[in-house]
């Protein structure tokens, strides 16, 4: 997103790391799981009714209709969608979210090519456990 010279200022004092750390304190302070999504998952750009995933799609495309069902998306609740069931999917059988076929220029350097990874909550008693949402 920093390359996007319109909006590199703004994500570069985002303090992601930050943002991170708070999702996992509070996670772990009511007892939940927090799971973290693959930087390089196609959340846009998969289609969340039959998961065909589209070759390009420019950030000002904002609504799109997929090739092969033609179901009409909204970017950005296409992607919440998308996102919301990778985790449940991690949460629930311990699934991974990187496609086999993934564009992931990192993806040979990935250990097991895992899109998502349960992270680890110190109180680890009995509860539970859900995605945070």
């Amino acid at each position: 997103m920093v390359k996007n010279h319109k909006l590199a200022r703004a994500i570069s004092d985002a303090n992601w790391g930050e943002i991170v750390r708070q999702l996992d304190y509070k996670a772990q302070w009511y007892g939940r799981e927090l799971i973290k999504i693959d930087r390089y998952f196609p959340s846009s750009k998969r289609c969340s009714n039959c998961g065909h995933i589209v070759e390009k799609l420019p950030l000002n495309i904002r609504e799109w209709e997929c090739p092969e069902c033609a179901a009409h998306h909204d970017r950005d609740i296409n992607a919440s969608i998308n996102i919301l069931a990778a985790g449940l999917a991690v949460s629930v059988c311990g699934a991974t979210v990187r496609p086999e076929e993934s564009k992931s220029p990192f993806a040979e350097h990935s250990v097991g090519k895992a899109g998502a990874q349960k992270q680890k909550v110190s109180n680890s008693d009995a509860r539970e456990s859900r995605a945070v949402s």
